[in-house]
């Protein structure tokens, strides 16, 4: 089947569902770079994403399942294959005393603001995380020594065929920045949160801090992709990056944050190629001074 016959088959499968094409993929992260994509679906239920993959698992053409696109650098070239981004459409969030079940395309911080509103803590760290709630298990995503590892207690995901897989407790195999859901190529659909109960005010008292920490430490005033590197053991990249005299060296539109080195921002007219240079050359400098290569937190997509 040929490029042309498999998005004709998808706008069949999918008719329920938004579907567009050359899709510029800078609209669609927080990098706010990247060419575009031949197709976008967003899917509108769980039985369109299982229709979906399984039909793209059958086909030549490349594809790739996004959320919010806060972890994702997507080359200039764009991307030649399928994007099925799981957004608003599957973002419903349910309360049942302690627990919380959040849809894949819930934003991380609309569900911890539904935990402050059921006066329900151990979701504060990522009322400032700006993904949502199927990459922040993708990835265990954390702050301030919160992970979602912590909270979530089972997660229902799609295989490439299709078929539905739970994930419960430990079988998460949850580690730092890391997840069974990435090893098996999963897709993330709905999170099922345990947490407990709380005083509303204390919860958002620490949410307000947290918030105001980012604030004052984090360049939140330009697009960027939040933490490019890893956190090495026993140090902190954005420490070696500053040791390494980098803190606002540019490479065209990129820049190393003047506020914390650890962030990489847009400083409103970067290419993918300005950022992945300034990446690259990052870590090279790094290397030679510490003998540490900073490993990526984020996701480069596309190019050779």
């Amino acid at each position: 089947m040929n490029k042309i016959d498999t998005y004709n088959e998808l706008e069949i499968i999918c008719s329920s569902c938004t579907i567009l094409k050359d899709v510029p993929m800078k609209e669609h992260t927080t990098m706010k770079v990247g060419g575009k994509a031949d197709l976008m679906i967003i899917p509108d239920s769980i039985s369109s994403i299982q229709k979906i993959i399984a039909f793209l698992s059958t086909t030549n053409i490349p594809y790739l399942v996004i959320g919010n696109g806060s972890n994702l650098i997507f080359h200039d070239t764009g991307y030649n294959g399928v994007i099925v981004k799981i957004g608003t459409p599957l973002s419903d969030i349910e309360v049942f005393d302690d627990i919380i079940i959040a849809e894949a395309g819930a934003s991380l911080a609309h569900v911890a603001n539904t935990a402050l509103e059921h006066s329900l803590t151990g979701l504060e760290f990522a009322s400032g995380i700006p993904g949502s709630m199927g990459g922040a298990v993708y990835m265990n995503a954390g702050a301030y020594d919160g992970e979602m590892k912590q909270v979530v207690i089972e997660t229902l995901c799609l295989d490439n065929e299709g078929n539905l897989i739970t994930l419960k407790n430990d079988e998460h195999n949850f580690s730092y920045r890391h997840s069974r859901i990435q090893d098996d190529n999963l897709t993330c659909l709905q999170v099922k949160m345990k947490l407990e109960k709380g005083e509303k005010h204390k919860i958002q008292t620490r949410m307000n801090e947290l918030n105001a920490r980012r604030r004052k430490k984090q360049p939140l005033n330009y697009p960027s992709a939040g933490s490019i590197f890893k956190r090495p053991p026993g140090t902190y990249a954005g420490m070696l990056v500053d040791n390494c005299g980098l803190r606002g060296t540019k490479i065209g539109g990129a820049q190393v944050s003047d506020k914390h080195c650890g962030f990489i921002v847009n400083t409103g007219n970067a290419t993918a190629e300005d950022i992945i240079s300034l990446i690259k050359y990052v870590q090279e400098t790094v290397y030679k001074n510490s003998g540490i290569w900073l490993e990526l937190e984020v996701k480069i997509i596309g190019g050779c």
